[in-house]
């Protein structure tokens, strides 16, 4: 099992890139300015030898010098170094699992198409998705435009109109036949009305006719709505990870 987490791990740090990746015994240190979780943690799905109480105060000291709080991303096979890290004063956040759909093809045929605008590059998509995210910082918006052009493997970004405004956005990131659907967001104003469903579908069919034979998605274990709507589409609990710092 230990394999198969290592194998979506490795797929999803190429579908949502960090700035900057330090490698360290078998640990992945990666950076972002600070930018989202994922992109400025720990990674520890690799194996590794040095002792444990050296190679945390060693990333403590790493991510202080760049001036970001030491952060693990943790997997529910990681239990020696969870502990470990609850024992030195680190809390548990985030918790999330990772979902995935074995048979996209199945699920595609499913799926009727809705109007929804495609494009393999990000430019205009990325200014109507920081909109409907409200992320207004320019330092912010600056590094997930960095992080977006670092990404090599195949990408597709949707986004749906609704009485002449964008009102949801969303995009998929493509490798070895695995879809990682990502970046889902719907206007407050129109949320209940169908349009996340609408778009996730689209999404899906739409990395289907680009190849695609499965999908993949990380969603935060409360959010019970994107929950429920992605069951709907036949996506299973892989695994479970989440952050811990102090």
């Amino acid at each position: 099992m230990k394999a198969k987490v290592r194998f979506f791990e490795e797929l999803a740090s190429n579908g949502h890139v960090a700035l900057n990746v330090v490698q360290y015994d078998g640990w992945l240190l990666r950076f972002s300015n600070g930018y989202t979780g994922r992109a400025n943690s720990v990674s520890c799905i690799y194996p590794s030898k040095l002792p444990m109480e050296e190679k945390v105060a060693y990333c403590e000291e790493f991510y202080a010098k760049h001036g970001l709080p030491a952060n693990f991303k943790l997997t529910e096979y990681d239990t020696e170094l969870s502990d470990f890290l609850e024992k030195r004063g680190y809390k548990n956040c985030n918790a999330t699992y990772l979902m995935v759909l074995d048979n996209l093809e199945k699920a595609a045929a499913n799926i009727k198409g809705c109007k929804c605008k495609f494009s393999k590059k990000h430019d205009n998509w990325v200014d109507d998705y920081f909109a409907l995210e409200k992320i207004t910082s320019k330092a912010d918006q600056k590094t997930f435009r960095q992080m977006l052009d670092k990404v090599m493997v195949d990408t597709v970004y949707c986004s749906i109109s609704y009485e002449g405004k964008t009102v949801a956005c969303g995009s998929a990131a493509i490798e070895q036949g695995y879809a990682l659907i990502q970046n889902i967001i719907v206007d407050e104003a129109v949320r209940g009305q169908g349009f996340g469903k609408k778009l996730f579908g689209s999404l899906l069919k739409k990395a289907f006719e680009m190849g695609a034979q499965h999908s993949y998605l990380q969603v935060v274990q409360t959010n019970n709505v994107a929950l429920n709507l992605y069951k709907q589409f036949g996506f299973k609990k892989e695994y479970s990870y989440w952050y811990m710092k102090k």
